[in-house]
């Protein structure tokens, strides 16, 4: 990442006090009706529908009356233990149900965010949710190496666009994490070379944060509206439930 783009995701974050916000539509601690389950196309579950959406992709109904977005960085330790403790309970018991639609929108923290965001998302839809859940789901591997001074990470930096951020993924031991996970050397390199699908996840932070006033992460955002004073999955389960979810 430019030291511009970095300047500017700051500025973003220093404007929180001035941006607005959204009002409230619904009283989130008053407990709606069930919402009715809603069977998926067939041949498939619903967690097994994805696209694209925006900054993010979807999982789930299209259609779903509960839509949660969350705006989680793969640096984050409270994301992983979030992903930890959530990711097979709310595929089965809210997604898969046809009632929830999950967004995952990659959200930057730090360069190497925005590189393992770019990665992920240049694999497209179909493989995004297996790559983010194994970046979160082994956390400690994922952050070893940019943890940890690495030579060459200066070098990295004054390399032209197209070649500095496959070289800041090698020194960061990014793209072997990915490598081991299946995806080609070759994607890796080409997604890294485009510098826009670098920027793509440093813009869809900025545009969070201006939408949301998202001041950390993890954020989740139910139908249009912060969940505050959530970011921990068993208080989500529970704001899930209490909008019709059960």
């Amino acid at each position: 990442m430019t030291a511009s783009l970095r300047i500017a995701l700051l500025s973003s974050l220093g404007a929180l006090a001035l941006a607005g916000c959204g009002d409230g539509a619904t009283d989130p601690s008053k407990e709606q009706s069930v919402v009715a389950k809603v069977a998926p196309p067939a041949g498939k579950t619903w967690s097994q529908v994805v696209r694209v959406d925006g900054d993010g992709v979807v999982m789930g109904n299209p259609d779903a009356p509960i839509k949660l977005e969350e705006f989680g960085a793969f640096t984050c330790g409270h994301c992983a233990q979030f992903t930890k403790d959530s990711h097979e309970e709310l595929k089965r018991d809210f997604v898969d149900t046809g009632r929830v639609s999950y967004k995952l929108t990659p959200f930057m923290l730090h360069p190497v965010d925005a590189i393992a965001g770019a990665i992920v998302k240049c694999t497209g839809p179909d493989r995004f949710f297996p790559l983010a859940d194994a970046t979160f789901l082994e956390h400690e591997a994922f952050i070893a190496g940019p943890s940890k001074p690495q030579p060459g990470i200066e070098e990295a930096m004054k390399l032209p666009p197209a070649q500095r951020f496959t070289a800041l993924a090698k020194g960061w031991g990014i793209d072997q994490f990915y490598q081991q996970r299946g995806v080609p050397a070759a994607t890796i390199q080409q997604c890294l070379a485009k510098v826009e699908n670098v920027e793509a996840i440093e813009k869809g932070t900025n545009a969070g944060v201006e939408k949301y006033q998202i001041t950390g992460t993890p954020t989740f955002v139910i139908n249009g509206q912060v969940a505050e004073g959530v970011a921990s999955w068993a208080p989500l389960r529970d704001r899930l439930r209490t909008m019709g979810a059960r």
